[in-house]
């Protein structure tokens, strides 16, 4: 690297400056508040962990998506988190351990070894909410309809949530008695919507006409709620856990539609995003500002296994630069007073008194070029009959 470029960040890195920052950090303050009115206690993660803690068995693409650093202390690997959620895991598992359900959120920098789903930022600051300890669709709806307050509460408009469920390929999977290489074809062709690609699968690798011809279906199954009695007439021949998955969703869309009579839902169940943990529904936040998901959430009841204590659990994330980018709120930043240079007690009385209610005074300095329009200054304190006062400029 020349002496004329030391400044550049590396590529799918960025930083945020003043302006973006401050309408960053109320929205991050905003969601916090809105998680604390449901219930949801805010926990910090560390920004480094021991790896075989962060991967969690969670799969491959995690992995690859780990910085991973040698701890000079203990002479062990560590990694810097690519994703909160194996986090939450642990906290929920052994640091904060009780019976009953248990609402957990976090907001938090995490670093990618490559671009991914946060729209192509390599350093997110992911958000995020998690449930544990129950098992039922209410605490799914529930988590969705948290995501969805939170967009809205964040100024992002236009939202559709889209669901799917992996019990519905997983289950197929199982019928099928197909090998983990072939399943995990199979999911990614799906994932790229490719009836070509699936056809080939299904012919070399031999796989029986009526198990081929229902996952050919899970490419055509996608629409808005609606589309839920067209699924199960197609489906009809599929096992019973597929069928269960579907009154899974049917459950859902009731309750987040009777909570959250504007959303927007849709349904694919050909949609198998994630990092490979999630074991019931799935949903995702797109807007078309994007054209891409801006949030993910689903359920993950078998993360905690692997921290030795096994819990149901279901949540959401998203990147909060992310969400700010598409915000349509106005930040509201403060209007700024411009105080002039010296000590006299009567002007540190007035500077005092207008910070203490929250006014943005900015000082000057012995010797200071540039006055209050140069540090963005509306007002100005004067002396007007003794007192000092802020005026307009």
């Amino acid at each position: 690297m020349t002496n004329h470029n030391r400044w550049l960040l590396p590529d799918g890195v960025d930083e945020q400056l003043p302006r973006t920052a401050a309408q960053l950090e109320a929205l991050r303050r905003d969601a916090l508040d809105l998680f604390e009115t449901w219930g949801y206690q805010l926990c910090m993660p560390p920004f480094v962990e021991f790896l075989d803690s962060l991967l969690s068995g969670l799969g491959e693409d995690l992995e690859l998506q780990t910085f991973k650093v040698t701890d000079q202390v203990s002479g062990r690997m560590l990694g810097i988190p690519a994703d909160i959620t194996p986090q939450m895991a642990r906290i929920d598992a052994h640091r904060l351990p009780t019976e009953h359900p248990q609402r957990l959120c976090y907001v938090g920098p995490i670093l990618h070894t490559r671009a991914d789903k946060f729209a192509g930022s390599r350093n997110p600051l992911q958000i995020g909410a998690e449930l544990y300890g129950h098992a039922g669709l209410e605490s799914d709806a529930e988590v969705m309809c948290l995501l969805l307050a939170l967009l809205a509460r964040s100024g992002v408009q236009n939202i559709t949530l889209e669901l799917a469920h992996m019990g519905i390929f997983h289950g197929l999977i199982a019928a099928a008695g197909l090998a983990g290489s072939v399943e995990a074809e199979l999911r990614e062709v799906l994932l790229r919507k490719s009836a070509g690609e699936l056809d080939a699968v299904v012919a070399r690798e031999g796989i029986h006409a009526p198990f081929g011809e229902l996952f050919r279906v899970l490419l055509q199954l996608n629409g808005d709620a609606s589309l839920l009695p067209s699924a199960r007439t197609a489906l009809r021949a599929a096992p019973a856990s597929v069928q269960a998955a579907l009154d899974t969703l049917s459950g859902i869309i009731d309750i987040v539609s009777q909570r959250c009579p504007r959303a927007a839902l849709h349904l694919d169940l050909a949609e198998l995003r994630g990092y490979r943990y999630h074991t019931g529904v799935l949903f995702a936040a797109y807007t078309p500002q994007l054209g891409r998901a801006m949030a993910w959430g689903g359920r993950y009841d078998n993360v905690g296994a692997y921290f030795g204590r096994a819990r149901p659990a279901t949540g959401f994330s998203t990147d909060l630069k992310l969400v700010a980018a598409l915000s349509s709120r106005v930040p509201n930043l403060p209007r700024r007073v411009f105080a002039p240079a010296g000590d006299a007690p009567e002007l540190g009385t007035a500077i005092a008194e207008l910070r203490a209610c929250g006014t943005v005074v900015v000082q000057s300095l012995p010797g200071q070029t540039g006055g209050a329009a140069e540090l963005g200054c509306a007002r100005i304190l004067r002396l007007e009959d003794g007192r000092w006062t802020a005026r307009d400029v």
